[in-house]
């Protein structure tokens, strides 16, 4: 059987037509190129990869899907990279805005721009129709205006972070439609309401990172029915009301930060005794005595109950915890003999208050 022979323009046409099928769309190619051309790398590195008309191949903190060739990924972190050249550099500062031109990327899985410090503007509102959506991080630069009402559009969404920006406005009630979502972190904003009531829809999250806001209102019981949740962080709000007594019955907490927020009543004697390992209730309005609630399976690697508005003495079952690493319940209005099992623990942690005694402080 004889070979198959091809004239150069047959073997140049071919060529010519694998390269068409194993490049980027072209449209999506603009969209990367608009998107570029709406920031400013100060160290003019990030962005050197960029050319040519395969966006798929070489091109830096991009990812395409292997089949399809559709855009599939933008990873663009400050720090410590490489270039082509493996000369390593440090970009660290870029500056300009996300274009809304990204949303032509409509196969985008993952969106990474994280630790810029100068990028601004709002998050684009089209983002919310890129329904591949899967990870959205944009911690770190100064992104301002609110998160997109209609968010819960990303019913693929696993992780949402947006932390240590300008964000203001209210949580958006529908991100608690996207029911996939794992990880949400807006802490170190401007975003201020409540927090949704209906948060406990999101039965997959395990974080929930929402400190240094101006949250404001009550603690949703809701929270408590979210089986998974790990770790709570609430702190440096403005939430008033009592603690859910609910959140010391969480089968897999073990982080619940509430210190500086407005918070009253009494602390819930479930949480001494509950699988929280590291609890910090500090900078609040509580009041009545400490539960003498701790027991053999108390393990705390920080308890902190300081300034509040404790009373009585420090309950006798504290010496029963199998572990507390750091205590302070300074600054409240305790009294009575501190227990012999805390007397090597700094004076510190039991200064300012109005008659303990007993080593480290003084004899009673």
């Amino acid at each position: 059987m004889g070979g198959v022979w091809f004239t150069p323009l047959t073997a140049l046409l071919l060529l010519a037509l694998s390269s068409a099928v194993s490049s980027c769309p072209p449209s999506e190619l603009a969209a990367l190129l608009a998107f570029k051309s709406a920031l400013r790398d100060a160290n003019g590195g990030i962005f050197n990869s960029w050319t040519g008309a395969d966006c798929c191949h070489n091109w830096y903190g991009v990812a395409c899907d292997r089949n399809s060739r559709r855009v599939a990924e933008i990873s663009l972190r400050a720090g410590p990279v490489y270039t082509t050249f493996e000369k390593p550099f440090r970009p660290g500062y870029m500056s300009g805005q996300i274009s809304p031109e990204i949303c032509k990327l409509t196969r985008l899985s993952s969106l990474i721009i994280t630790d810029w410090q100068g990028i601004s503007g709002e998050i684009p509102r089209c983002i919310s129709s890129l329904s591949f959506l899967r990870i959205i991080d944009l911690t770190g630069n100064r992104i301002s205006g609110t998160l997109p009402a209609d968010i819960g559009r990303l019913q693929q969404l696993t992780l949402l972070s947006a932390a240590d920006n300008l964000i203001a406005g209210e949580i958006p009630p529908l991100l608690t439609s996207v029911t996939s979502l794992m990880h949400l972190d807006l802490h170190n904003n401007r975003i201020s309401g409540p927090i949704p009531q209906e948060l406990d829809r999101l039965q997959m999250l395990s974080r929930a990172l929402l400190s240094a806001n101006e949250i404001s209102g009550p603690i949703p019981g809701s929270i408590c029915r979210i089986y998974r949740l790990v770790d709570l962080d609430l702190s440096k709000n403005q939430l008033s009301g009592p603690i859910p007594e609910s959140l010391g019955r969480m089968a897999v907490l073990s982080t619940l930060k509430l210190d500086t927020n407005k918070l009253s009543g009494r602390i819930p004697a479930s949480l001494l005794g509950s699988g929280v390992s590291e609890l910090n209730l500090s900078h609040n309005m509580l009041e009545g005595n400490i539960p003498d609630s701790f027991g053999g399976t108390c393990y705390f690697t920080l308890l902190d109950l300081s300034y509040n508005n404790l009373k009585g003495p420090i309950p006798k079952s504290m010496s029963s915890a199998s572990y507390i690493g750091y205590l302070d319940v300074s600054h409240n209005h305790l009294c009575g003999p501190i227990p012999s099992s805390y007397s090597n623990t700094d004076a510190s942690s039991f200064a300012y208050n109005e008659c303990l005694c007993g080593k480290p402080l003084k004899a009673c």
